[in-house]
């Protein structure tokens, strides 16, 4: 009895040893993509008057846990029953992240970007305020489904051969481990302002090493809100050429002697502008 329990300990500590292993070869490879959904949802979280900016943060942080918890069970199921589909929901997600991308950089050469993240207390009431918050959680919320879709994939297709129970396991660690990691990083980006004004409070005087480094901190906030947003850009464009490039095998081969990152953006690009030109004319057919 007592040596059929000590067995049973054996396997449960080499099945969780193989899934540290797996979890960790399966996070290096969605490396690139956390990146992209670091710098995407950065941007997309900033822009808040101080007192709304944490409780909007944990309110995309559920989103984005609601978000795994709908993509993770379909995702196996899908791979399991119907793996063309999972090419399909990518591309169609693809198509979403390039047509967001393209807006603001056809925006941004027309000159009629908004300049930085929206800020809600903008409007003349509260309940404006409230709606175009609520508007923008929804954005943010959607664009990280996408976002997770590609995460949970990637990390799928390093333990596509393994037992069931060690896929479930290792995509649902990664899974856990992006939304922790992404938004915990988010959250200190938005509140590097507050901290800056505490360690400038901190002690008497002003030219001590912590009013140097909380006015560093407060100082660089909004240029590190501009080039997040520069970048969560340029990132939506990179992330839907990339998954037009490994999923639509004509795009794979096209012009191989390209850099797959130029390529990559320039496929978003165009295939992003293409979308932006078709909701123009819809919304001028529809209107």
């Amino acid at each position: 009895m007592a040596s059929g329990f000590f067995a049973v300990l054996d396997d449960i500590a080499m099945l969780m040893d193989d899934v540290a292993s797996m979890s960790k070869i399966a996070t290096k490879k969605t490396a690139g993509i956390l990146g992209d959904d670091l710098a995407v949802n950065a941007e997309k979280a900033t822009g808040f008057i101080a007192s709304r900016e944490l409780p909007v943060l944990w309110a995309i942080i559920k989103g984005s846990f609601l978000n795994k918890l709908i993509i993770l069970p379909i995702a196996f199921l899908l791979s399991a029953f119907l793996p063309v589909a999972i090419t399909i929901i990518l591309i169609l997600g693809g198509v979403y992240l390039a047509y967001e991308g393209a807006e603001k950089i056809i925006e941004f050469l027309m000159g009629h970007s908004k300049e930085g993240a929206e800020v809600v207390a903008a409007p003349e009431s509260a309940m404006e305020a409230a709606a175009m918050e609520k508007k923008k959680i929804k954005q943010a919320i959607l664009t990280d489904f996408i976002l997770s879709i590609e995460i949970v994939i990637i990390a799928l297709s390093t333990v596509v051969d393994e037992p069931l129970s060690s896929q479930i396991l290792v995509v649902s660690t990664v899974a856990v481990l992006a939304t922790i990691g992404v938004y915990g990083i988010v959250a200190l980006i938005v509140r590097m302002d507050d901290y800056g004004r505490k360690l400038i409070n901190w002690q008497e005087g002003n030219d001590g090493l912590s009013d140097k480094v909380g006015r560093l901190l407060v100082n660089a906030l909004p240029w590190v809100i501009k080039i997040l947003s520069v970048v969560g850009t340029l990132a939506l464009v990179l992330v839907s050429g990339g998954i037009f490039n490994h999923n639509i095998e004509f795009l794979h081969h096209l012009v191989p002697g390209v850099p797959s990152i130029i390529k990559e953006f320039l496929v978003g690009l165009v295939i992003g502008s293409v979308a932006v030109l078709l909701m123009w004319v819809f919304k001028k057919l529809y209107k």
